[in-house]
């Protein structure tokens, strides 16, 4: 199942509200949702805002991924969460470049030590091939005309 954390539609007409929730990707814009994770209610001066980061780090472990504009509001609200999100992102992919490096050189060196190989030991190394047999003339094939 594959999660995203997204703003939901709430209110009434030009009156907008939004809930920033964890919900399946499956699922429409303003249908169910399995955590509410925040709220976001821009025609309030005050207070307009509030994000639960302790819920959004568990379900960023668990495999969600988070909306453009749902990451622009906890950007907003609590940029030390998103940054943390950015850092463990940016680790991950140095590590599996370092991986992916580390293989690559791995697939290389045998390629390389074999050609490095001096000829004098190549030539010692092989064994002394035994008379060869002289093969037998193969029977030419009669050509028929139909």
């Amino acid at each position: 199942m594959s999660l995203k954390i997204r703003l939901r539609q709430q209110g009434r007409t030009n009156r907008q509200t939004y809930r920033l929730v964890v919900t399946d990707i499956r699922c429409p814009r303003d249908g169910k949702y399995l955590e509410m994770v925040g709220w976001y209610n821009p025609f309030s001066d005050e207070n307009n805002c509030h994000v639960h980061a302790d819920r959004i780090h568990y379900w960023v472990g668990q495999g969600a991924q988070i909306t453009p504009n749902a990451e622009a509001l906890i950007a907003k609200v609590a940029p030390h969460v998103i940054k943390e999100i950015r850092e463990k992102r940016q680790e991950k992919r140095v590590k599996k470049a370092a991986k992916r490096r580390a293989l690559n050189r791995a697939k290389s060196a045998p390629a390389k030590a074999i050609v490095e190989k001096p000829k004098r030991e190549a030539a010692e190394s092989k064994e002394p091939k035994a008379a060869a047999k002289p093969k037998a003339p193969r029977a030419k094939k009669a050509q028929t005309e139909a």
